[in-house]
């Protein structure tokens, strides 16, 4: 009965997308230490909402801003250094690219086909987000929230 709880810890990220000559293409931004391709998510700021932080943490990550569908898509779990996240995932519909954001320095980021943006996250309940996303995408009747004023 002496078993170890593990907290889980909650955060939030956008599925950053965007339509070019119509094809989806995702933005995946890497690691800090550049080693896998991932996308923008962090810890859900106190008193913000869990899309709200997750616009947050797109524009400190990717300098991107848009508009969060306030409806998750979706979560998944990882773990790092020995503490399990988990994920709650939005989408984001990128209006504005900038050059000029916080971790601008730390982190790549390029625009993607969503096959390949599938293939090059390593997390496997990540890659079904993706996934699920492809079938989303159909739908033009989401309900979005403009986050630019809380940035």
């Amino acid at each position: 009965m002496n078993q170890k709880i593990s907290k889980i810890f909650k955060q939030s990220g956008v599925i950053p997308y965007r339509v070019q000559n119509d094809n989806i293409e995702i933005l995946l931004i890497t690691t800090r230490d550049c080693n896998n391709w991932v996308i923008p998510k962090g810890g859900i700021a106190k008193g913000m909402s869990p899309p709200a932080s997750a616009a947050k943490e797109a524009w400190e990550e990717a300098g991107i801003i848009g508009q969060v569908d306030v409806n998750p898509v979706g979560s998944y779990r990882y773990r790092k250094r020995g503490k399990i996240y988990q994920v709650q995932m939005y989408l984001l519909l990128v209006e504005v690219l900038t050059e000029d954001y916080p971790e601008a320095g730390q982190r790549q980021r390029e625009w993607l086909d969503v096959n390949i943006a599938i293939q090059m996250v390593k997390q496997n309940s990540l890659k079904k987000i993706l996934h699920e996303f492809l079938q989303l995408k159909s739908n033009s009747c989401l309900p979005f929230v403009n986050i630019q004023s809380s940035l």
